[in-house]
């Protein structure tokens, strides 16, 4: 089994940008890398992106399994890897396959980041009714006094 599986490992090769999203970081130095990305992000994007590393951080400090170490620390590199890797554009689709493969409760989790990003951003042709209007642009004025 240990040779099959060496042979196996060494036939992959690896291309300059596959490398460096296998190379996984200690925890800390990611966490830290992914708050100092959010910098380039817009004010609304970026505070709610600091919120949400530091929850998922802070709850995944007890995890023991290393199979889940290992899957948290690679789709959070794959994150900041993304993030690195886009020229001006925000974000990309979410494939329709990766999409089916979601558990209930991992559909659950989207629709609830979905409406937290609809709550933030609002129309700028639609002031709200409140009368504390908000001077910067994408915060509602309820958030902001």
């Amino acid at each position: 089994m240990a040779n099959s599986a060496r042979r196996w490992a060494s036939s992959i090769t690896l291309t300059p940008s596959s490398h460096s999203s296998i190379s996984l970081l200690p925890p800390l130095v990611l966490y830290r890398r992914l708050l100092r990305i959010h910098r380039s992000l817009p004010i609304e994007m970026r505070s709610l992106g600091d919120v949400y590393v530091k929850d998922e951080f802070r709850r995944c400090r007890a995890i023991e399994n290393p199979i889940q170490i290992i899957g948290f620390l690679s789709q959070w590199k794959a994150y900041l890897d993304n993030l690195q890797n886009q020229n001006g554009e925000m974000g990309k689709k979410l494939p329709e396959d990766l999409l089916e493969k979601l558990s209930p409760e991992q559909v659950g989790q989207l629709f609830e980041l979905l409406k937290a990003t609809k709550e933030i951003w609002v129309d700028v042709d639609q002031p709200e009714p409140d009368h504390h209007t908000s001077n910067i642009v994408g915060f509602p004025a309820r958030n902001i006094r």
